[in-house]
């Protein structure tokens, strides 16, 4: 007991002295661990100063884990010679180092190197790769995001796709329900061999259950049935990424202003992303006053004039009209809040 206690002080001392630990966090770090002598720390602590670490990268190190004072610093050495071998700067290994010690004890034989080579297949080159580590530090090593990955190779998802959701969302891939998930949009009748499939995984994470839900009701009270959603989803998942205030007045406009079905919408998810203010409110205006004069037919193409460029929309909807031009450019700007 006296040997335990006295290695726990020597411990706290030490975190305190050389590493500018408060007395609070070394007491809670020396539970952890702690040591009777300071000889290996001394070199870990060395090890580190010389490849660059600054004093609060190798306190922010040891507070994550403790075991790391206990490492052999020829053990951590090929690790950082790997990744230099691949293009990383010592900021990046520092970077990756402070945000995932973990890193520092896992095997290279075993684990970094199989890993880095997995993950690799699905970035063009090895700076594309390092870039995604140094965005994601804390996820590269995690054996969820290595099982996630293979599922989805497994599942038949196409290579693009998975890195699509390595670069952008990396979280996706770490959900606890991930396998349903990915259940859930297949049985949507989604591709998985193409991009779509890792966007709608990525919406589908994005937005929490009583958020979705809460969307789900506002489609329900515009008539659209689970099978409209559906569709909707499969042309755009990222339509479900829109607020439930946004999707509702989206749908105001479409059918209050302009009276047209609510369910055509399905097949136009895209104008849920669309700003109200700059495009879909000014535009929706311009094609309801051409309808009141009757030099719109209503069985017109829907979607296109909300598609198309804002040039390419002026010339077909306003300057096509001589004699209503003024008042089509004055309806387009107000709505727009031109001056």
């Amino acid at each position: 007991m006296f040997c335990t206690s006295q290695s726990h002080s020597l411990t706290v001392s030490y975190l305190i002295d050389n590493l500018g630990f408060t007395p609070q966090s070394a007491l809670n770090t020396s539970k952890r661990y702690s040591f009777k002598t300071p000889h290996k720390a001394d070199l870990v602590i060395a090890f580190f100063k010389t490849h660059g670490f600054s004093h609060s990268h190798i306190a922010a190190i040891v507070a994550k884990l403790p075991k790391i004072l206990s490492s052999n610093p020829q053990m951590i050495m090929p690790k950082f010679q790997f990744l230099a071998s691949k293009g990383a700067s010592t900021d990046d290994i520092i970077l990756l180092a402070t945000r995932n010690p973990k890193f520092l004890q896992s095997s290279l034989k075993n684990n970094i190197i199989p890993t880095y080579g997995m993950l690799r297949t699905y970035f063009q080159s090895d700076e594309k790769m390092l870039r995604c580590i140094a965005s994601f530090p804390v996820s590269f090593m995690e054996a969820r995001l290595v099982n996630s990955v293979k599922m989805l190779a497994d599942a038949g998802v196409s290579d693009s796709a998975i890195g699509y959701l390595l670069r952008t969302r990396v979280s996706v891939l770490l959900s606890a329900n991930f396998r349903e998930q990915v259940d859930e949009i297949k049985e949507l009748g989604i591709d998985p061999s193409t991009v779509k499939f890792a966007i709608a995984l990525r919406a589908k994470k994005t937005v929490p259950k009583s958020l979705w839900d809460a969307k789900v009701d506002v489609l329900k009270s515009w008539g659209w049935s689970k099978e409209t959603m559906s569709e909707a989803f499969r042309r755009n998942p990222l339509c479900m990424l829109s607020s439930k205030d946004k999707i509702n007045e989206v749908m105001k406009l479409w059918v209050n202003q302009l009276g047209w079905d609510p369910l055509a919408l399905a097949k136009f998810p895209w104008l849920f992303g669309y700003s109200l203010e700059r495009k879909l409110i000014p535009r929706a205006f311009v094609l309801q006053y051409l309808l009141s004069r009757g030099l719109r037919n209503k069985n017109d193409e829907l979607s296109n004039p909300f598609f198309i460029s804002e040039e390419l929309f002026v010339k077909r909807f306003v300057e096509c009209f001589p004699e209503e031009r003024s008042q089509l450019l004055k309806i387009y700007h107000e709505k727009k809040g031109c001056s």
